[in-house]
């Protein structure tokens, strides 16, 4: 990269000025403040999993899209609970007379209505939009749930693709190693020319692998950003290691959390209680609405002031059709809770299931297989060195202990995404260790 380039070539400047500059005190002092300045322009910025967490959560416009929607939901909690405003009717004209006995002038007329709010409209109403509000609520904490596992999966994505960076390039410097030993036998006749051929292929299969697992893990730490957000800086570096994955939480008391703190849970109840309040309020409005209405008309003649009651007589409209959606609402909202609960439960037995399988995958990979692999490609490598065994062994075993190798990323990283799977379930707050 262009910035570690420049630090490369800065350090060696300093290098050579600090050799002409040691006999000279102030020189060297000020030699020094201007290498650590240069260090301090070149150092990334390290974050480990907790303080990713905080800066998407607290920069990510997808997460701040959806607590904009809780915000719409609270103000659609003031809009239930507003009362009706009245209405004002102000008429003028003139009045003629068609007899000798009337008197012609001007005319006018005020009219007052006042819609009521209805004690049990008003409550459903209002129950309704509260309901909503918790619903949103939820959502947007399922929401940020689902954010901070993808992020988390990416994060653990690129320790597994640095894990497979630096194998490669263990690899590759291995095989160039033995190359060049393979080489130096072929140039003094104690090898065939055909083990200097497949240790080019073998090195440049190794070296075509290194370059892949550089490309990835680019990839990866761009996927990781876009998880994050445009806060997180393009150069930055991980703190965690690859195995540092925390433990889990017991499963009976995973599951008492779930059951009464899921977000999943909360909205599917939320959306049941809406429902229900809609329900009630359409079975509300079959019922006549009231108005109290003033009036005061002037003529020339004389001046009159009247006072009553508007009905609205639901003759025609029963309100059939928005009382059987919103019976076939709360049927849905009520078969899509049951789901919920039952979903939830068996994918966290199976999320479970995977991490248990994932740690004994670990287990026994770290402590026998990767162990054992690696011992039979040093024996070989001895026995070849001195002459007792051939170069396609050793290639045989190199291949075994690649093998067991990615064989124990590959197991980390399921145990992480494991892991991954369980917190998303609980839908724990991120930014905490």
């Amino acid at each position: 990269m262009p910035g570690f380039a420049a630090l490369r070539g800065e350090l060696r400047w300093h290098t050579v000025c600090s050799i002409k500059l040691m006999k000279n005190p102030i020189k060297t002092f000020i030699f020094g403040c201007g290498l650590t300045a240069s260090l301090a322009v070149f150092a990334l910025p390290e974050y480990d999993l907790a303080s990713l967490e905080t800066l998407a959560l607290s920069t990510n416009r997808s997460v701040m899209a959806a607590r904009d929607q809780v915000t719409a939901a609270r103000y659609g909690v003031d809009s239930a609970g507003a009362f009706p405003n009245p209405e004002l009717e102000f008429l003028t004209g003139t009045t003629r007379s068609r007899g000798p006995a009337g008197n012609p002038g001007d005319a006018r007329s005020a009219m007052l209505t006042q819609p009521l709010d209805l004690p049990w409209r008003r409550s459903a109403r209002i129950g309704a939009a509260e309901a909503g509000l918790e619903a949103a609520g939820s959502g947007a904490r399922a929401f940020e749930a689902d954010i901070i596992a993808y992020l988390r999966g990416r994060y653990f994505e690129v320790l597994r693709r640095e894990a497979e960076l630096i194998n490669a390039r263990e690899d590759a410097a291995l095989m160039e190693s033995v190359h060049s030993r393979i080489s130096l036998r072929v140039e003094t006749g104690e090898a065939p020319r055909f083990e200097l051929i497949k240790a080019d292929a073998e090195m440049l299969n190794a070296q075509k692998t290194a370059q892949a697992a550089g490309f990835r893990v680019e990839q990866a730490r761009s996927l990781l950003r876009q998880a994050v957000g445009s806060a997180l800086p393009p150069e930055f570096t991980l703190t965690s290691r690859f195995r540092d994955v925390p433990a889990l939480t017991p499963l009976n008391e995973v599951r008492q959390q779930i059951a009464t703190s899921s977000p999943n849970l909360m909205r599917a109840r939320a959306e049941t209680v809406r429902a229900e309040r809609q329900l009630e309020l359409e079975r509300s409005l079959r019922w006549p609405n009231l108005a109290l209405k003033a009036a005061v008309d002037e003529d020339p003649d004389m001046r009159t002031s009247q006072f009553g009651v508007v009905v609205t007589v639901p003759l025609w409209d029963r309100r059939k059709g928005p009382i059987g959606e919103a019976t076939a609402q709360l049927s849905r909202a009520k078969n899509e809770l049951e789901s919920q609960e039952f979903s939830l439960a068996k994918a966290l037995e199976v999320a479970y299931q995977q991490y248990e399988i994932a740690q004994t995958q670990v287990t026994a990979l770290e402590s026998g297989i990767v162990r054992q692999a690696e011992a039979a490609l040093k024996v070989a490598e001895s026995a070849y060195r001195f002459g007792e065994r051939g170069f396609l062994e050793v290639l045989d075993a190199q291949r075994v202990f690649r093998a067991a190798r990615a064989e124990l990323i590959a197991a980390r990283f399921e145990l992480a995404s494991a892991w991954v799977e369980i917190e998303r379930l609980r839908a724990t707050p991120g930014g905490s260790k």
